[in-house]
Protein backbone atom coordinates (compact mmCIF):
# COMPACT_ATOMS: atom_id res chain seq x y z
CA UNK A 1 0.00 0.00 0.00
CA UNK A 2 1.45 3.32 -0.96
CA UNK A 3 1.81 6.04 1.58
CA UNK A 4 -0.65 9.06 1.63
CA UNK A 5 2.24 11.52 1.84
CA UNK A 6 4.01 10.17 -0.68
CA UNK A 7 4.56 12.54 -3.46
CA UNK A 8 2.50 11.97 -6.49
CA UNK A 9 5.75 11.42 -9.17
CA UNK A 10 7.49 9.11 -6.36
CA UNK A 11 3.70 6.91 -6.60
CA UNK A 12 3.99 7.09 -10.29
CA UNK A 13 7.34 5.96 -10.35
CA UNK A 14 6.29 2.69 -8.28
CA UNK A 15 3.64 1.93 -10.28
CA UNK A 16 5.94 1.69 -13.52
CA UNK A 17 8.04 -1.17 -11.97
CA UNK A 18 10.39 0.49 -8.97
CA UNK A 19 8.49 -1.23 -6.38
CA UNK A 20 5.17 -2.97 -7.43
CA UNK A 21 4.32 -5.33 -9.90
CA UNK A 22 3.08 -4.54 -13.29
CA UNK A 23 -0.75 -3.31 -13.70
CA UNK A 24 -2.96 -5.59 -15.55
CA UNK A 25 -1.84 -5.80 -19.58
CA UNK A 26 -4.17 -3.64 -21.54
CA UNK A 27 -5.51 -4.64 -24.60
CA UNK A 28 -2.60 -4.45 -27.36
CA UNK A 29 -0.08 -6.62 -28.09
CA UNK A 30 3.54 -7.13 -25.69
CA UNK A 31 6.36 -8.18 -27.83
CA UNK A 32 8.52 -10.26 -25.21
CA UNK A 33 11.88 -10.31 -25.40
CA UNK A 34 13.07 -13.94 -23.40
CA UNK A 35 16.49 -15.27 -22.77
CA UNK A 36 18.95 -16.55 -25.25
CA UNK A 37 20.67 -19.18 -22.66
CA UNK A 38 20.53 -18.87 -19.15
CA UNK A 39 17.15 -18.64 -17.87
CA UNK A 40 17.66 -15.87 -14.91
CA UNK A 41 18.32 -13.28 -18.05
CA UNK A 42 14.02 -13.33 -17.96
CA UNK A 43 13.00 -9.79 -16.70
CA UNK A 44 10.30 -9.26 -13.68
CA UNK A 45 8.23 -7.16 -16.01
CA UNK A 46 8.22 -10.00 -18.80
CA UNK A 47 7.01 -12.64 -16.28
CA UNK A 48 4.37 -10.10 -15.23
CA UNK A 49 3.06 -10.20 -18.83
CA UNK A 50 3.35 -13.25 -19.95
CA UNK A 51 1.19 -14.59 -16.78
CA UNK A 52 -0.96 -11.65 -17.39
CA UNK A 53 -2.08 -11.79 -20.60
CA UNK A 54 -4.76 -13.07 -22.46
CA UNK A 55 -2.91 -15.56 -24.44
CA UNK A 56 0.67 -16.20 -25.46
CA UNK A 57 1.71 -16.85 -29.72
CA UNK A 58 5.52 -18.30 -29.68
CA UNK A 59 7.99 -19.42 -32.33
CA UNK A 60 7.73 -23.01 -31.04
CA UNK A 61 5.53 -23.64 -28.21
CA UNK A 62 7.56 -26.83 -26.95
CA UNK A 63 10.58 -23.91 -26.65
CA UNK A 64 7.91 -21.52 -24.59
CA UNK A 65 6.84 -24.52 -22.22
CA UNK A 66 10.36 -25.17 -21.15
CA UNK A 67 10.48 -21.40 -19.88
CA UNK A 68 7.16 -21.04 -18.43
CA UNK A 69 7.04 -24.27 -16.58
CA UNK A 70 10.47 -23.08 -15.12
CA UNK A 71 8.79 -19.60 -13.83
CA UNK A 72 5.22 -21.61 -13.15
CA UNK A 73 3.24 -20.00 -15.68
CA UNK A 74 0.45 -21.38 -17.17
CA UNK A 75 -0.44 -19.18 -19.92
CA UNK A 76 -2.73 -20.25 -23.03
CA UNK A 77 -0.46 -20.66 -25.96
CA UNK A 78 -0.44 -20.83 -29.30
CA UNK A 79 2.00 -21.16 -32.36
CA UNK A 80 3.02 -18.28 -34.04
CA UNK A 81 5.92 -18.68 -37.07
CA UNK A 82 6.38 -18.35 -40.95
CA UNK A 83 4.39 -21.66 -41.63
CA UNK A 84 0.88 -20.25 -40.04
CA UNK A 85 1.68 -16.47 -39.96
CA UNK A 86 -0.94 -15.48 -41.93
CA UNK A 87 -3.68 -17.32 -40.33
CA UNK A 88 -2.26 -16.62 -36.76
CA UNK A 89 -2.30 -13.05 -37.69
CA UNK A 90 -5.62 -12.87 -38.09
CA UNK A 91 -6.69 -14.91 -35.30
CA UNK A 92 -4.60 -12.54 -33.07
CA UNK A 93 -6.47 -9.17 -34.31
CA UNK A 94 -9.66 -10.68 -34.05
CA UNK A 95 -8.54 -11.51 -30.42
CA UNK A 96 -7.68 -7.73 -30.10
CA UNK A 97 -10.65 -6.32 -31.68
CA UNK A 98 -12.64 -8.10 -28.61
CA UNK A 99 -10.24 -6.32 -25.88
CA UNK A 100 -7.89 -9.06 -24.91
CA UNK A 101 -4.16 -8.53 -24.33
CA UNK A 102 -1.45 -10.58 -26.60
CA UNK A 103 2.23 -11.53 -25.92
CA UNK A 104 4.53 -12.51 -28.37
CA UNK A 105 7.70 -14.42 -28.11
CA UNK A 106 10.44 -15.82 -30.25
CA UNK A 107 12.56 -19.02 -29.35
CA UNK A 108 15.03 -16.95 -28.13
CA UNK A 109 16.09 -12.96 -27.45
CA UNK A 110 13.58 -9.85 -29.16
CA UNK A 111 10.91 -10.88 -30.94
CA UNK A 112 10.53 -9.23 -34.83
CA UNK A 113 14.34 -9.45 -34.75
CA UNK A 114 15.09 -11.87 -37.69
CA UNK A 115 11.52 -13.65 -37.81
CA UNK A 116 8.28 -13.16 -39.21
CA UNK A 117 6.90 -10.89 -36.07
CA UNK A 118 7.31 -7.37 -37.73
CA UNK A 119 4.02 -7.83 -40.20
CA UNK A 120 2.33 -8.83 -37.08
CA UNK A 121 2.91 -5.98 -35.36
CA UNK A 122 2.58 -3.61 -38.93
CA UNK A 123 -0.79 -5.55 -38.86
CA UNK A 124 -1.60 -4.50 -35.07
CA UNK A 125 -0.73 -0.84 -35.66
CA UNK A 126 -2.73 -0.78 -38.82
CA UNK A 127 -5.56 -2.10 -37.33
CA UNK A 128 -5.36 0.50 -34.25
CA UNK A 129 -4.21 -1.60 -31.41
CA UNK A 130 -1.02 -0.90 -29.64
CA UNK A 131 2.05 -2.70 -29.43
CA UNK A 132 4.57 -2.60 -26.13
CA UNK A 133 7.53 -3.63 -25.97
CA UNK A 134 8.97 -5.38 -23.29
CA UNK A 135 12.97 -5.22 -23.49
CA UNK A 136 15.22 -7.68 -22.47
CA UNK A 137 18.00 -10.03 -24.08
CA UNK A 138 19.11 -10.09 -28.03
CA UNK A 139 21.76 -12.06 -29.41
CA UNK A 140 23.28 -9.29 -31.61
CA UNK A 141 23.30 -6.59 -28.91
CA UNK A 142 24.99 -9.16 -26.56
CA UNK A 143 27.48 -10.09 -28.96
CA UNK A 144 27.98 -6.42 -29.96
CA UNK A 145 29.08 -5.45 -26.74
CA UNK A 146 31.76 -8.22 -26.47
CA UNK A 147 32.88 -8.02 -29.45
CA UNK A 148 35.89 -4.72 -28.59
CA UNK A 149 34.37 -3.49 -31.55
CA UNK A 150 33.05 0.13 -32.30
CA UNK A 151 29.26 0.21 -30.89
CA UNK A 152 28.57 4.07 -31.52
CA UNK A 153 27.18 3.16 -35.04
CA UNK A 154 26.18 -0.53 -35.92
CA UNK A 155 23.92 -2.42 -38.70
CA UNK A 156 22.12 -5.00 -37.84
CA UNK A 157 22.02 -7.08 -41.08
CA UNK A 158 20.55 -11.07 -40.12
CA UNK A 159 21.89 -14.24 -41.88
CA UNK A 160 23.50 -14.12 -45.27
CA UNK A 161 22.00 -15.75 -47.95
CA UNK A 162 23.31 -19.31 -48.28
CA UNK A 163 24.56 -19.66 -52.01
CA UNK A 164 27.66 -18.35 -52.30
CA UNK A 165 26.79 -15.94 -55.07
CA UNK A 166 24.06 -14.54 -53.78
CA UNK A 167 25.99 -14.07 -49.97
CA UNK A 168 28.89 -12.42 -51.79
CA UNK A 169 26.37 -10.08 -54.01
CA UNK A 170 24.93 -9.20 -50.37
CA UNK A 171 28.68 -8.54 -48.70
CA UNK A 172 29.19 -6.48 -51.67
CA UNK A 173 26.01 -4.09 -50.84
CA UNK A 174 27.29 -3.96 -47.10
CA UNK A 175 31.05 -3.36 -48.05
CA UNK A 176 30.77 0.58 -47.84
CA UNK A 177 28.09 1.13 -44.94
CA UNK A 178 30.67 3.36 -42.47
CA UNK A 179 29.64 0.93 -39.42
CA UNK A 180 30.32 -2.02 -37.57
CA UNK A 181 28.29 -4.90 -39.31
CA UNK A 182 26.41 -8.25 -36.92
CA UNK A 183 25.65 -11.06 -39.01
CA UNK A 184 23.64 -14.16 -37.53
CA UNK A 185 25.16 -17.55 -39.00
CA UNK A 186 25.12 -21.24 -38.76
CA UNK A 187 27.99 -23.69 -37.48
CA UNK A 188 28.28 -25.58 -40.95
CA UNK A 189 28.80 -22.27 -42.82
CA UNK A 190 30.52 -20.33 -40.88
CA UNK A 191 34.14 -20.78 -42.28
CA UNK A 192 32.74 -20.37 -46.56
CA UNK A 193 30.88 -17.49 -44.96
CA UNK A 194 34.15 -15.77 -43.46
CA UNK A 195 36.13 -16.81 -46.19
CA UNK A 196 33.48 -14.56 -48.18
CA UNK A 197 32.99 -11.70 -46.07
CA UNK A 198 37.43 -11.93 -46.09
CA UNK A 199 37.05 -11.29 -49.60
CA UNK A 200 34.44 -8.92 -50.20
CA UNK A 201 35.20 -7.24 -47.38
CA UNK A 202 38.92 -7.10 -46.68
CA UNK A 203 41.26 -7.93 -43.51
CA UNK A 204 38.74 -6.46 -40.93
CA UNK A 205 38.71 -6.81 -37.47
CA UNK A 206 35.85 -9.04 -36.48
CA UNK A 207 34.51 -11.22 -33.49
CA UNK A 208 32.54 -14.62 -33.60
CA UNK A 209 30.19 -14.97 -30.38
CA UNK A 210 28.55 -18.60 -30.10
CA UNK A 211 26.27 -19.68 -26.94
CA UNK A 212 26.01 -16.59 -25.69
CA UNK A 213 24.76 -16.62 -22.20
CA UNK A 214 24.86 -20.50 -22.03
CA UNK A 215 27.85 -22.85 -20.12
CA UNK A 216 29.83 -23.28 -23.07
CA UNK A 217 29.93 -19.63 -24.26
CA UNK A 218 32.87 -18.14 -26.21
CA UNK A 219 34.26 -15.33 -28.01
CA UNK A 220 36.65 -15.45 -30.88
CA UNK A 221 38.56 -11.89 -31.73
CA UNK A 222 40.89 -11.26 -35.32
CA UNK A 223 40.93 -10.52 -38.52
CA UNK A 224 37.89 -12.14 -41.10
CA UNK A 225 41.09 -14.01 -42.66
CA UNK A 226 42.32 -15.11 -39.99
CA UNK A 227 39.06 -16.56 -38.43
CA UNK A 228 38.11 -17.93 -41.70
CA UNK A 229 41.38 -20.52 -41.24
CA UNK A 230 40.79 -21.04 -38.09
CA UNK A 231 37.13 -22.60 -38.37
CA UNK A 232 38.36 -24.34 -41.80
CA UNK A 233 40.80 -26.40 -39.78
CA UNK A 234 39.13 -26.80 -35.98
CA UNK A 235 35.49 -27.19 -38.33
CA UNK A 236 32.12 -25.47 -37.95
CA UNK A 237 31.13 -24.86 -33.65
CA UNK A 238 27.89 -26.08 -32.49
CA UNK A 239 25.43 -23.12 -31.15
CA UNK A 240 23.90 -20.25 -32.22
CA UNK A 241 26.34 -17.68 -33.78
CA UNK A 242 26.78 -14.26 -34.20
CA UNK A 243 29.48 -12.75 -36.45
CA UNK A 244 30.48 -8.61 -36.06
CA UNK A 245 32.69 -6.99 -38.22
CA UNK A 246 34.17 -3.84 -37.88
CA UNK A 247 33.89 -0.76 -40.11
CA UNK A 248 35.79 -0.09 -43.35
CA UNK A 249 39.77 0.53 -42.18
CA UNK A 250 40.83 3.70 -42.94
CA UNK A 251 43.09 4.57 -45.78
CA UNK A 252 44.90 7.10 -47.45
CA UNK A 253 43.48 9.32 -50.63
CA UNK A 254 43.69 7.16 -53.91
CA UNK A 255 44.35 9.16 -56.49
CA UNK A 256 42.87 8.53 -59.98
CA UNK A 257 46.35 7.41 -61.50
CA UNK A 258 46.47 4.58 -58.36
CA UNK A 259 42.95 3.83 -59.06
CA UNK A 260 43.07 3.39 -62.76
CA UNK A 261 46.44 1.62 -62.73
CA UNK A 262 45.06 -0.86 -60.51
CA UNK A 263 41.92 -1.33 -62.62
CA UNK A 264 43.19 -1.33 -66.27
CA UNK A 265 45.28 -4.63 -64.85
CA UNK A 266 42.29 -6.23 -62.67
CA UNK A 267 39.55 -5.32 -65.72
CA UNK A 268 40.46 -8.73 -67.68
CA UNK A 269 38.43 -10.45 -64.32
CA UNK A 270 35.43 -8.48 -65.60
CA UNK A 271 34.00 -4.99 -64.16
CA UNK A 272 32.71 -6.63 -60.88
CA UNK A 273 35.78 -8.17 -59.87
CA UNK A 274 37.93 -5.46 -60.75
CA UNK A 275 36.05 -3.35 -58.54
CA UNK A 276 35.85 -5.77 -55.56
CA UNK A 277 39.46 -6.10 -56.16
CA UNK A 278 40.34 -2.08 -55.81
CA UNK A 279 37.91 -1.66 -52.72
CA UNK A 280 39.81 -4.04 -50.93
CA UNK A 281 43.31 -3.26 -51.96
CA UNK A 282 42.86 0.08 -51.89
CA UNK A 283 40.61 0.99 -49.88
CA UNK A 284 38.15 3.55 -52.01
CA UNK A 285 34.64 2.96 -52.07
CA UNK A 286 33.13 0.45 -53.84
CA UNK A 287 30.79 2.58 -56.05
CA UNK A 288 33.62 4.95 -56.90
CA UNK A 289 35.86 1.51 -58.45
CA UNK A 290 32.82 0.19 -60.01
CA UNK A 291 31.81 3.62 -61.64
CA UNK A 292 35.49 4.07 -62.56
CA UNK A 293 35.74 0.70 -63.77
CA UNK A 294 32.94 0.54 -66.20
CA UNK A 295 34.31 3.90 -67.41
CA UNK A 296 37.20 2.58 -68.50
CA UNK A 297 36.07 -0.83 -69.85
CA UNK A 298 34.08 2.14 -72.31
CA UNK A 299 37.03 3.59 -73.21
CA UNK A 300 38.81 -0.15 -74.33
Amino acid sequence: MNNPSQDPEEIARDRIGARESSPPPETGLYVVATPIGNLRDITLRALDILGGVSRVYAEDTRVARKLMDAYGLKPRLAAYHEHNAEAAREDILDALARGESVALISDAGTPLVSDPGFKLARAVIEAGHRVFPIPGASASLAALVVSGLPSDRFLFAGFLPNKQGARKATLAELADVDATLILYESGPRLAESLADMAEMLGARPAAVARELTKMFEETRRDTLDVLAAHYAEAGGPRGEIVVVIGPPLERGEVSEEALDAFLLKALPRGVKDAAAEAARALGVPRKRAYQRALELKDRA
